[in-house]
């Protein structure tokens, strides 16, 4: 009977046992449920994990396929009901969340997945129908505003593994969400040592504030290297630069560094990169990038 109960469409979830053993996954879902195993609250936990892992969001009571044996791997006898899956999230904050997250960085960082020398800032914007009131977001200039639910993550760029995520109301910034990432990613990678570089950290247009690059600094644990939006006064100042100020690395490809202060903190002094491309001078193309060290401008 156990045998017919795992022989269908779902045995392939019981692959992932292996990976759980290595990662650790009961103890940190015991921990963040705050129950040992014997209670229920880590088997719906791991519900969830496995829920996932199957790019599914809707195994539940009335909507689970026919074939049996999900709820097997997840040490329980029924597939949740959505009540049930709400009570258990119900019941732990955000804070309890963000230390799984950090511990689970800090295991799958000791297996070597990730080096954590490269990252990028990576915000998701996804289709809401929540019936609140929202903010709306658009893609682009000629697409409808509509609502949106928020998830930002930080990847390692030579792996492509994410760190650590986190989830927001639709009002919060890329820029605002970021150093909480970056909380997180710091207390997952080992401090850098005084002789080594710090993480470098992308991020695009979105992100290029004042407040960003002056927590970034004041925290001392990360570089960023941001790309800048080309609004008409910068499109100006970087046309401007004279010829002297570049350096052709090969043809039609050139890089000019210069200081560059925000209105807002005249104070503190950053570096902008301004990349151009183009043979013949009427082909030119600018394009510049903010970052809070001065690194060797081709392998930033």
């Amino acid at each position: 009977m156990l045998a017919d109960k795992i022989c269908g469409n779902q045995a392939g979830v019981w692959l992932l046992v292996p990976e759980h053993l290595r990662l650790g996954t009961w103890d940190l879902l015991c921990a963040w449920s705050g129950c040992d195993g014997r209670r229920v609250e880590p088997r719906l936990a791991l519900h969830l994990v496995n829920e996932a892992a199957m790019c599914l969001c809707s195994h539940r009571c009335r909507r689970t396929l026919s074939q049996k044996g999900f709820e097997l791997a997840n040490g329980l006898p029924f597939v949740p009901a959505d009540a049930a899956v709400h009570q258990l999230l119900d019941a732990r904050s955000v804070a309890q969340s963000r230390r799984v997250q950090i511990a689970l960085g800090k295991l799958r960082r000791a297996a070597g997945h990730f080096d954590g020398r490269l990252l990028a800032l990576d915000p998701h914007r996804m289709p809401s129908h929540s019936k609140r009131r929202m903010r709306r977001h658009r893609f682009g200039s000629q697409d409808k505003p509509a609502k949106m639910g928020q998830s930002f993550f930080l990847l390692d760029c030579d792996t492509a593994q994410p760190l650590c995520m986190s989830l927001a109301s639709s009002s919060p910034t890329a820029a605002e969400s970021a150093p909480g990432l970056l909380s997180m990613a710091a207390e997952i990678l080992p401090a850098a040592g005084r002789d080594e570089a710090k993480p470098l950290v992308l991020a695009d247009k979105e992100h290029c504030t004042s407040e960003l690059f002056a927590a970034v600094r004041r925290d001392d644990r990360f570089e960023l290297l941001c790309a800048m939006p080309a609004s008409p006064s910068a499109a100006k100042r970087w046309k401007g630069l004279a010829e002297s100020e570049f350096t052709e690395h090969w043809p039609g490809y050139a890089t000019a560094l210069s200081p560059y202060r925000f209105a807002q903190s005249p104070g503190e002094v950053y570096h902008e990169v301004v990349q151009r491309s183009g043979l013949r001078p009427q082909d030119h193309h600018h394009q510049g990038f903010l970052a809070t060290c001065a690194r060797d401008q081709l392998q930033r």
